[in-house]
C-alpha cells in the first residue's frame, strides 16, 4: 500500500462536526504536516436538494470526511452519498467516512413484513464509493459484514476509563458495580468491568408490555444481591429517550443501590433532559453527538451531565490508517486527552 503525501480532513463549515475536524486536524498537523482541513460547502435549493461542493483541490489525496452526526439521518445520509462520489469524480486517491455516531444501525434485521434492511442499505451506498469506514461503538457490530471495505468501530469504553480514572477516581471504588439495563448489552459491560479490573458486574433484565411502544418497558430486574448498597454505573451505547436508564434507576434504587451513575456514547435525549438527569446522580455522554441535539434546550440545572470527548481517539485512529499502522491495540487503550 502506498501512504499519502497529502491527507485532507474535510468537514461542512457550517454543520456541528467542524469543531471536531478542526480539532482533529490540528492534533494530526503536530505529527504529520501532511494533513490539512478541507471545507465542504452545501447548498441547499429551495426544493431541498443539497449540492456540496468540496472548496480546495483534493487530486490523489487522502481524504477524511468527519460527517455530522447531529443532521437529520436521512440529510446525514445523502449528504455521505453526494459527498463520496464528489470526492470519486474530484480524483481522490482514499475515500474514508469517519461517522462519529452510524444512523440506521439499528435496523441490521428484517423484524417484521415489508421493511428494509436499513443498515444494509447505508453499507451498500457507502461501499460503493469509500474505501474505508471509522465509527465509534456502532450499535449492531455485526453489520461490519455488510460492508465490502475496511470497518472499524471503535469502542469508546477504554477512553471512558481513563477519563472517570484522571477526574472521577472517587467513583471507582470498590464497591462500585457495572450494569448493563439488558442483555444485548451484557458483553459492554463485560469489557468494561475488564478494563476497570473490577469483577462486580450486573445485567438486567427487562420485558415489554404487549402492544406498547419501543422505548416503552414493563419491568425491570437486577439481582438484589449484587446491586444492594452499592454504587452503580449504568451503561449502553445510545440513548434515545433515556426511557430505558429511568426505569433501571427506580429498579435500582428500590432494591437498596446508593449512588447511581449512567453513561452513552451517543445521547439524543428525544425526551428531553429533565425526567433522566433527575434519576441519575451523574450521567456521563460522548461527545459524537453536539448538545443540544436538534431544538431541545439544556437545563440550567444540568450539572450533573458530563461530556467525554472522543476526538483525541478519532484523531488516533485517522493517524494511524494514513500511516498503515495497526488498529487493535487501540481497543482498550484510555486516549482521552
Amino acid at each position: 500500500m502506498t501512504l499519502p503525501d497529502k491527507c485532507f480532513i474535510l468537514a461542512n463549515p457550517k454543520g456541528k462536526s467542524w469543531d471536531l475536524a478542526n480539532l482533529i486536524n490540528e492534533r494530526l498537523k503536530n505529527r504529520k504536516p501532511s494533513f490539512e482541513i478541507n471545507p465542504i460547502n452545501i447548498k441547499t435549493f429551495r426544493v431541498g436538494e443539497d449540492k456540496p461542493k468540496i472548496e480546495n483541490n483534493v487530486r490523489e489525496g487522502w481524504c477524511f470526511y468527519i460527517a455530522d452526526s447531529n443532521e437529520n439521518p436521512s440529510d446525514w445520509f445523502t449528504r455521505i452519498a453526494l459527498i463520496n462520489q464528489a470526492l470519486h469524480i474530484s480524483g481522490a486517491e482514499k475515500i474514508i467516512n469517519v461517522l462519529p455516531h452510524m444512523f440506521y444501525s439499528r435496523q441490521d434485521r428484517k423484524d417484521e413484513s415489508r421493511v428494509p434492511i436499513s443498515a444494509r442499505i447505508v453499507a451498500d451506498i457507502i461501499s460503493d464509493h469509500a474505501d474505508h469506514v471509522i465509527t465509534l461503538d456502532v450499535h449492531a457490530p455485526q453489520i461490519q459484514g455488510f460492508y465490502d471495505i475496511p470497518f472499524d468501530s471503535l469502542p469508546s469504553l477504554g477512553t471512558v476509563a481513563g477519563y472517570l480514572e484522571r477526574h472521577y477516581p472517587s467513583l471507582l471504588e470498590d464497591d462500585l458495580v457495572i450494569v448493563s439495563p439488558d442483555a444485548g448489552g451484557g458483553k459492554r459491560a463485560e469489557s468494561f468491568a475488564r478494563i476497570l479490573n473490577n469483577p462486580n458486574l450486573a445485567i438486567g433484565h427487562k420485558t415489554r408490555a404487549n402492544g406498547k411502544k419501543e422505548n416503552k418497558i414493563e419491568k425491570m430486574r437486577f439481582p438484589e444481591e449484587v446491586v444492594k448498597n452499592k454504587n452503580v454505573l449504568m451503561i449502553d451505547d445510545l440513548g434515545d429517550s433515556y426511557g430505558t436508564f429511568c426505569e433501571g434507576a427506580d429498579a435500582l434504587r428500590e432494591l437498596g443501590a446508593r449512588k447511581i451513575y449512567g453513561y452513552t456514547t451517543h445521547a439524543f435525549f428525544t425526551n428531553g433532559y429533565n425526567l433522566v438527569l433527575k434519576k441519575l446522580d451523574t450521567l456521563f455522554i460522548g461527545d459524537t453527538i453536539k448538545q443540544p441535539y436538534r431544538n431541545q434546550k439544556i437545563p440550567k440545572s444540568a450539572k450533573n451531565l458530563i461530556t467525554i470527548p472522543f476526538g483525541p481517539l478519532l484523531s488516533e485512529a485517522i493517524y494511524r490508517t494514513s500511516v498503515g499502522a495497526s488498529m487493535s491495540d487501540l481497543w482498550d487503550k484510555k486516549i482521552f486527552e
